[in-house]
């Protein structure tokens, strides 16, 4: 669906002078360093680093993948969300958005959008004839079946910088760090 070629050809980070791309955080800290020194910076050194590896993943090597397929990254991760569920692929509106984090109007407005490219209907819930389900169609299941090879690959050249050990260990480290945040 993407050409390899499309994800990551071009960084946001700044690049050096033999043109490999900067590391923003250690920029900042330095500049920090010169202005107040003495101030703890490992904290903003590396939340930085993790907001510019969100950035750049997003936005250069992901969004590909999901404009090829005529979907946002939201989008997306509702049609997964469905498909993830399995079989009837129908969940309601709450547990979707619980599972994508985002607000109930912030979803109602992708739902809206998924039904228009027909890739979603709502239909009756079977024990509440009040409520609505999400059901994903057949043509919303086919796409993302479609594109999970793409969208593995990306994912794999984006990490294929680490060893798999420390594919592990930083996935490690992250799970115990948002861990720690949500208390």
């Amino acid at each position: 669906m993407v050409k390899e070629a499309e994800i990551g050809q071009k960084s946001a980070a700044p690049s050096s002078e033999n043109g490999t791309i900067g590391d923003r955080a250690a920029v900042a800290r330095d500049q920090w360093n010169r202005e107040i020194p003495g101030l703890d910076l490992a904290p903003m050194v590396l939340l930085g680093r993790l907001n510019e590896a969100s950035h750049v993943v997003s936005t250069e090597r992901l969004a590909p993948i999901f404009k090829a397929a005529g979907l946002k990254q939201g989008e997306f991760d509702v049609l997964a969300t469905l498909v993830r569920s399995g079989p009837p692929y129908k969940l309601m509106p709450t547990e979707l958005y619980r599972s994508t984090m985002m607000s109930s109007g912030g979803m109602t407005a992708r739902l809206d959008r998924l039904e228009k490219s027909g890739h979603i209907t709502r239909c009756p819930h079977p024990e509440d004839r009040r409520a609505l389900m999400v059901c994903l169609t057949d043509q919303g299941l086919k796409l993302i079946k479609a594109m999970m090879p793409d969208y593995i690959a990306c994912q794999q050249k984006t990490v294929s910088g680490l060893s798999d050990a420390e594919v592990e260990q930083l996935s490690a480290l992250l799970e115990k760090f948002i861990a720690s945040t949500a208390r």
